[in-house]
């Protein structure tokens, strides 16, 4: 079994080939967040040296380029006019191929899929041709290709015009709730401890959404360096869980803590050719906090809390 869509994920020889490819941008993600959601990756991980010609992407700061300014929460879907200027400003344009990378300076805190996925998926349903860089930074490094310390020249660019139905990528809280009749396959892509309501708690609630399935990010993944799984064996963890196959049940709606481990697992399924897939926008953040909607915590329930 081979990926529907292999070209969302580039191999370091396929990127080494490309460097000097006018018409490819490397995009660097990599996260190193504060308690306060302030980005240090910029100081303390890529002028340290990066991909050269790679130019710092900040999508993980509390309000990063893909992030809604006008929102409260963090990390919510920028409009199409934000959108635009973010790509304007990152070099961006209607021909540019963007390449993802990211490292992970703390494993389980800053990890590099989430944040490149995060990007990928905003940025691929607005219409921009972009790919993941599978093993990230770390692979890049371990096979001694360069890195630089120079500050990247960002190129000029036209305008680009984002694409039409990229709301479909993103669901609400009403979307949530309405899809838990069945009409949605609500997905919980936290780690089986959150799930579960023995781990992290993402908001005032512990446990998980009612009615919806656990499918971690982190089991489509052998590392936190973007190092995918392989198609074997991503297909078949996806189709065990009813996400691919014949038995593939409505569409997917995917959550995490606030919107960004989940798109790992909805990029998975970007992989298989779904395309009948959203991911909840401000996830538990929001959805927590309202005690009027329904979550299920099962180590409350069983009385290990």
């Amino acid at each position: 079994m081979a990926f529907t869509h292999p070209e969302y994920l580039v191999s370091t020889d396929w990127l080494a080939e490309h460097l000097d490819d006018p018409a490819v941008r490397v995009l660097d993600v990599t996260a190193k967040l504060t308690s306060k959601l302030e980005n240090k990756a910029r100081e303390e991980c890529f002028d340290q040296g990066h991909i050269p010609g790679s130019a710092f992407f900040d999508v993980s700061s509390g309000r990063g380029v893909l992030s809604a300014e006008e929102e409260k929460l963090p990390w919510m879907w920028p409009g199409p006019d934000q959108f635009a200027s973010a790509m304007a400003d990152a070099g961006v344009g209607p021909d540019t191929h963007v390449v993802l990378v990211a490292r992970t300076p703390r494993p389980g805190i800053d990890g590099g899929t989430m944040w490149c996925t995060r990007a990928w998926w905003t940025m691929h349903h607005y219409g921009v041709r972009c790919s993941i860089l599978r093993g990230g930074l770390e692979l890049w490094e371990a096979e001694g290709r360069p890195l630089s310390t120079e500050p990247p020249v960002v190129p000029t660019v036209a305008p680009i015009s984002p694409a039409a139905g990229w709301e479909r990528a993103r669901a609400t809280t009403q979307d949530v709730a309405a899809g838990l009749d069945g009409s949605a396959c609500v997905i919980d892509a936290l780690p089986t401890s959150s799930f579960d309501g023995t781990g992290t708690k993402y908001g005032p609630r512990g446990g998980h959404i009612a009615g919806a399935s656990n499918v971690p990010g982190a089991s489509l993944i052998e590392a936190e360096t973007a190092l995918f799984l392989e198609a074997d064996a991503m297909e078949a963890h996806l189709v065990d869980n009813g996400l691919l196959g014949a038995d593939a049940g409505p569409p997917v709606i995917t959550y995490c803590g606030g919107a960004i481990a989940a798109t790992i697992t909805a990029f998975g399924l970007a992989l298989f050719g779904r395309t009948d897939v959203s991911v909840y926008d401000a996830s538990l953040m929001e959805w927590s906090a309202n005690s009027d909607l329904p979550m299920i915590n099962p180590a409350e329930e069983s009385g290990r809390l």
